[in-house]
């Protein structure tokens, strides 16, 4: 809660102060080296050419500004070396704060011209401090420009909260910058880090700018460091009216006690019997406010006090040099430097954030459009299911409605507010899982990681899956899913198919996601959430592979591409489907509409609504696992012919086994299935498999024996002997050339036999044993129900559940299930 609260204040100052503070940042760089620049700019001004004649007595040069000028000279500032202009200040108009401040040549008194660029640092010293606005000192600016300060206060303590890494001892965590990243990885790479550099510097210019924006502050910071109050102008006395004293007696008191150690005096006028005060700046100081203060006797010239910079305890110099604090000059040139940069980086922070808000105002956006569009639900089919989302910017709670929209009638929860009560209670549960910044769990679900995951809870009952969302531009990718995964297993919760992991904006892991949902329902009733582009391929071949079993047709089907195309073993083929003709008539006579050519057209790859005004959706793509290997130049596919819920051709093997003709076009994609890549060369592989998912384990066979590497062991599983050995004869080959050390086959049909590919496994315990021992990798394909649970369960009981858990970690586990 405390995150949450402190994230929505964060950004929130963030799109409104944070536009000043850029503006602040930038001005405050343009006025860091503005005395160095004006100096550049004005040669004969600000620097004077070397000349034999001696400089001026004091009370000379006043007399000659005030020959020139006509006002009162209120200050005069001297520097020992020759070739730099002296400086008067002038007395203010009346109602002004500020008098004017001009150059004077020290050796003749000629009160010389304003300098170039004096007048615009002067304009963006007021966009500083008080964003120009009307009234100045005493207008509104100055209370933005307040606000704004302690805004950033708050940026920087709250930033430091939010960003706090899980490894805080780690100082990579804190410091290290990956410019490999892109997008909103990189925008809250540089928010983050380049503020955590920043953090102290930051914190430094607001706590010493606000002394310029509320006096009760400068005069409450002032009490605390020295425990005196008033400023430091009701300290050294008030200037009073009156006639200048002549300044030649302190002067020859200042030069007999301090001359040799000076490097520039700055002499404030009094008026009347007042003391005349030096500020001395001595050789060699570290910066221009390290001054010494001395005040004479106008009269005599007689020392009256002396407060030297090096007697002064912390406190008053930290309260006498909030402006050199501010500026950075308190640590010398190093300090200025890195104040002018902390001041130009300050607009960054401004735009990733602005960039990071927008990032999240799409996400909500996406996020109110599903809602907006899925239909309203009809049937029960998800009564006992539960989906739960943990969400930061709105995707994961978008990817759990859309999954809910596959199960009429299930629950949405957020993992922040789900009961443990209820997650006990339910049989079927789907977690769609974002993983925050460097591992972190999104804010609201910080609490129940913390309160529920910290032990195992009694889900015996459960039947679960994990969509983890995260991004491998950090090193932590999907460690929160992970660890919900990991948390749902040790409670004895049992997995519906492997955790799948979406890298960023991953289209095609998200359509994985889709497509086991769809074998969970048993049917797609959802067109594809994210549309891809399919390519052009040919059917070139297909012949039933299993004529006389008592099951299903099988047919092998060739496709080939119009262009090239590579894959790995282990590649999904996604096929968009057309309707049978027959289902089209159906529903043209059921709808009433006539039947036409460009209507027929428009219906062969939609959903075919059950109202007919009802808007046309696209269908869902297939999924098939690629048998073959890219170097064939074509994709193999295995495809068992189904029936579809209305009694016709399934709408995938349909089109692929009786209604697309030979020599016409598919409209056909393969991506890679990371989760089933392809192990080393130098790793012996088991394949355990059933059906037609001896396809996806043919493309790592095929792999290996065109390439070498480490033996291969197949179990598989079928109905008959005589009828359901799609690639005996490939195998028998393999077999005999050494690539395939040892086969073992179970038919379930068959009297002699009656097992099942599981019934293999436990039979070939030992052997399993042995294999994984020497390193091997485990891949099983086939079908979701019944296979995929029992060989899972035959495996842990083999090996154990730990290191089949730390197997499929390092990639050793890996299952194609469907």
């Amino acid at each position: 809660m405390t995150r949450r609260v402190l994230f929505q204040i964060h950004w929130f100052l963030g799109i409104t102060a944070g536009f000043v503070l850029a503006v602040m940042g930038v001005t405050g760089a343009t006025i860091a080296f503005e005395d160095e620049i004006v100096a550049a700019l004005n040669p004969g001004i600000v620097t004077l050419a070397p000349a034999a004649a001696p400089p001026l007595a004091p009370d000379a040069l006043v007399a000659a500004a005030l020959r020139a000028h006509g006002g009162k000279v209120t200050r005069l500032t001297l520097q020992r070396d020759p070739t730099l202009a002296a400086k008067v200040t002038f007395a203010p108009p009346k109602g002004q704060r500020r008098g004017e401040t001009r150059y004077i040549d020290p050796r003749s008194g000629a009160l010389l011209p304003h300098p170039a660029g004096e007048g615009f640092f002067r304009f963006v010293e007021d966009l500083h401090r008080w964003l120009a606005l009307p009234g100045g000192a005493n207008g509104i600016g100055r209370q933005i420009t307040g606000f704004s300060a302690i805004a950033l206060i708050f940026f920087a303590l709250s930033g430091l909260y939010l960003r706090w890494p899980r490894r805080a001892l780690d100082w990579r965590a804190w410091l290290v910058l990956d410019l490999r990243k892109t997008g909103r990885n990189l925008y809250r790479a540089l928010h983050a880090v380049v503020g955590g550099w920043m953090l102290v510097f930051y914190l430094l210019s607001a706590l010493t700018g606000l002394t310029w924006s509320y006096d009760w502050y400068k005069q409450g910071a002032r009490y605390v460091l020295t425990g005196k109050a008033g400023n430091e102008r009701d300290r050294r006395g008030a200037e009073t009216d009156g006639p200048a004293p002549a300044l030649a007696p302190a002067w020859a008191a200042f030069v007999g006690s301090d001359g040799a150690r000076y490097d520039r005096v700055t002499i404030t006028i009094p008026g009347g019997n007042a003391p005349v005060t030096m500020r001395m700046l001595p050789r060699g100081a570290r910066f221009d406010r390290m001054t010494d203060e001395l005040r004479f006797d106008a009269a005599t010239g007689a020392l009256v006090k002396a407060e030297r910079y090096a007697a002064r305890g912390v406190g008053e110099t930290i309260a006498a040099n909030f402006y050199a604090l501010h500026t950075g000059a308190f640590f010398g040139l190093p300090g200025r430097i890195m104040m002018l940069l902390t001041s130009l980086t300050m607009p960054l922070f401004t735009i990733t954030g602005l960039l990071l808000y927008l990032a999240r105002r799409r996400s909500k956006r996406a996020l109110a459009a599903v809602a907006a569009s899925l239909p309203a639900a009809t049937g029960n089919d998800g009564h006992d299911l539960l989906v739960v989302h943990a969400s930061q910017t709105g995707n994961a709670e978008r990817l759990a409605r859309l999954s809910a929209a596959a199960f009429p009638g299930a629950q949405v929860a957020a993992l922040g507010d789900l009961d443990p009560a209820t997650l006990a209670r339910a049989r079927r549960a789907l977690f769609v899982v974002a993983t925050y910044g460097e591992g972190h769990a999104p804010d609201r679900a910080r609490r129940f990681e913390g309160r529920v995951m910290a032990a195992p809870a009694d889900l015996a009952q459960l039947d679960y899956a994990v969509l983890a969302l995260g991004d491998r531009q950090y090193p932590e990718f999907c460690a929160f899913g992970q660890r919900v995964d990991a948390w749902l297993h040790r409670s004895g919760g049992r997995r519906l198919f492997d955790r799948v992991e979406v890298d960023g904006a991953d289209n095609d892991a998200e359509r994985h996601w889709q497509q086991q949902l769809a074998a969970i329902a048993g049917h797609a009733i959802q067109p594809d959430w994210q549309r891809a582009d399919y390519g052009r391929w040919t059917l070139t071949a297909r012949e039933q592979v299993n004529p006389g079993s008592p099951g299903a047709p099988v047919f092998r089907v060739i496709l080939t591409p119009e262009v090239p195309v590579a894959w790995q073993p282990g590649a999904i083929a996604e096929v968009m489907p057309r309707h049978d003709p027959a289902r089209v008539d159906r529903w043209l006579a059921t709808a009433g509409r006539d039947d036409d050519a460009t209507l027929r057209a428009s219906l062969v790859d939609k959903v075919l609504p059950d109202d007919p005004a009802a808007p046309l959706r696209p269908l869902a793509h297939r999924d098939y696992s690629v048998a073959s290997i890219a170097e064939s130049g074509a994709a193999e596919l295995l495809v068992r012919a189904c029936p579809a819920p209305d009694g016709g051709l399934g709408l995938g093997s349909g089109w692929l086994t009786r209604v697309a003709p030979l020599g016409g076009t598919i409209a056909l994609r393969v991506r890679d299935n990371p989760g089933f890549a392809p192990a080393a060369d130098d790793v012996p592989i088991v394949l355990i498999g059933n059906g037609t998912g001896i396809a996806g384990l043919m493309a790592h066979l095929r792999a290996r024996a065109r390439i070498g590497g480490a033996p291969a062991w197949l179990l598989y599983g079928e109905r008959t002997r005589a009828h359901d050995r799609p690639y005996a004869a490939e195998l028998d080959s393999l077999q005999a050339q050494g690539t395939l050390t040892r086969l073992d086959l179970a038919f379930s049909r068959d009297a002699e036999c009656g097992r099942y590919v599981q019934h293999l496994v436990a039979e070939a315990a030992d052997g399993i044993a042995d294999w994984a021992a020497w390193g091997a990798a485990i891949y099983v394909c086939g079908s979701l129900t019944g296979m995929a649970g029992a060989v899972d369960a035959a495996l842990r009981a083999i090996l154990g559940d730990e290191v089949l858990e730390t197997m499929a970690q390092e990639d050793r586990y890996r299952r194609d299930v469907y």
